[in-house]
């Protein structure tokens, strides 16, 4: 199932600010290099997540889910002096692919690399972030969802990515164990009396939250 209109998301893309050289690059190589390219954000996103950053006006950003860097770059963009993101990779070989990318953004002094699992590099932050890009296994979802609430600052943003999984969440009985694990973050979340929520028909969907202010 077509999310978006393909016409109306090359338009979208098109009249969205194009990226830079380096993040070029890390498309290009990432589509060459890796069997699994369409897990990388890409153009649009991109640039919605640099315009997350700035809107929030976030100073520490957490991405869970590196793959191989072009989220994180992205969003390194529209940090301002002194911010920082902290981004976890669990993949060896998507780490070391998004180290060089980093490194070679320009923006290497703002982006630390954490490798391992993501819930043992969130249990060692204190936080308390601007903005968390949740966009890792699908089914670990809940499980990080339920580790970054409480560490969210009182203006902050989750932004959980994949949460429309190309329509498949519209089945009664998913053949996926990770389309069950996001129809059920989905319904955690908006059921969810600690938060507030929008999703966003974003390509494969994206899902903001914030925490109310008594939670």
């Amino acid at each position: 199932m077509e999310i978006v209109n393909p016409q109306i998301e090359a338009y979208a893309t098109a009249h969205s600010s194009p990226p830079t050289a380096n993040l070029e690059e890390v498309a290009s190589r990432t589509s060459a290099e890796h069997e699994d390219a369409q897990m990388m954000v890409g153009r649009l996103e991109g640039a919605f997540l640099e315009m997350l950053v700035h809107a929030v006006g976030a100073r520490l950003v957490l991405e869970v889910g590196t793959f191989t860097g072009y989220s994180a770059i992205s969003m390194a963009a529209a940090l301002p002096a002194g911010g920082r993101i902290v981004t976890c990779e669990v993949d060896p070989e998507h780490a070391a692919h998004a180290r060089e990318n980093i490194e070679a953004s320009g923006f290497a002094g703002r982006i630390e690399l954490r490798e391992g699992p993501a819930l043992d590099t969130i249990a060692g932050l204190e936080g308390p972030f601007d903005l968390v890009f949740i966009d890792a296994d699908k089914t670990g979802y809940g499980d990080y969802y339920e580790a970054v609430l409480p560490k969210l600052a009182a203006h902050g943003l989750i932004a959980a990515d994949n949460t429309l999984r190309g329509g498949a969440v519209l089945e009664p009985n998913p053949e996926t164990d990770a389309t069950r694990a996001i129809q059920q973050f989905n319904d955690a979340v908006v059921s969810d009396p600690r938060v507030r929520c929008a999703q966003l028909p974003v390509r494969d969907g994206v899902t903001l939250i914030r925490r109310l202010p008594s939670s």
